[in-house]
């Protein structure tokens, strides 16, 4: 059986650089989908304008089956507000987007399983959409339109206190007024943000970036960092 950290690391690349309240809700999403054993992978995250024209190209100008209706600045996986996911096989290296399919045998399809799991976290599903259906697509929007994030707008503080208290079920002590960029070497890692002279960022993304091996302990709820 595949272990939550192996499940994790399926999906830390694709995780780089999306905003850090839609980061926090995925890695629940992932905790709490392997907790009812579906495991999930996220498969997309943040995509620049150019990486999205290109998929909006396919069935178009380029060979393929369409597969977005949104141009480069029209998606909000460009503005790190969206992920696609799919269910990660016991193998831990193939993956399903077969919305029937009961791994956990317990008579309801995995792929609504997790739908519901994310709604309840606060993220809207693509396959609720009435002009085109992405059943793979989870985001959190914060009542912004891509007009307004590609104008510039984005969400208050409010907005993403209001979002996180959902997420971790009422825990909304980290004030997210002051936003930080980490970068190793030049390079930007990730987001964090600055509460009372104190740095919070995704353990995962750094630890890893560093050459370090991040496992946690289910039972214990414990996070174990090893350097090499």
């Amino acid at each position: 059986m595949l272990t939550l950290e192996q499940v994790w690391g399926k999906s830390t690349a694709n995780l780089r650089s999306i905003h850090p309240v839609l980061l926090a809700g995925t890695n629940v999403l992932i905790e709490r989908c392997y907790t009812k054993g579906i495991p999930i992978v996220i498969t997309q995250g943040m995509r620049t304008f150019a990486e999205q024209n290109m998929l909006y190209a396919q069935g178009r100008s380029k060979p393929g089956n369409i597969i977005t209706n949104a141009r480069g600045g029209s998606s909000y996986h460009n503005y790190g507000l969206a992920v696609d996911f799919a269910l990660l096989l016991p193998d831990g290296k193939a993956v399903s987007w077969d919305m029937k399919r009961d791994g956990d045998q317990d008579k309801t399809a995995d792929w609504q399983e997790v739908v519901a799991e994310a709604k309840q976290l606060g993220f809207e599903w693509g396959g609720d959409w009435t002009s085109f259906q992405d059943y793979s697509h989870l985001q959190m929007t914060f009542g912004l339109t891509t007009d307004q994030l590609r104008a510039g707008k984005r969400p208050t503080a409010q907005q993403e206190k209001e979002a996180l208290s959902r997420i971790h079920g009422g825990d909304d002590e980290v004030n997210k007024d002051i936003k930080i960029t980490i970068t190793l070497n030049g390079l930007k890692l990730t987001e964090g943000v600055l509460d009372n002279d104190t740095t919070y960022a995704p353990l995962r993304v750094l630890a890893e970036a560093l050459g370090a091996k991040v496992t946690y302990d289910a039972v214990s709820k414990t996070v174990n960092i090893a350097t090499k």
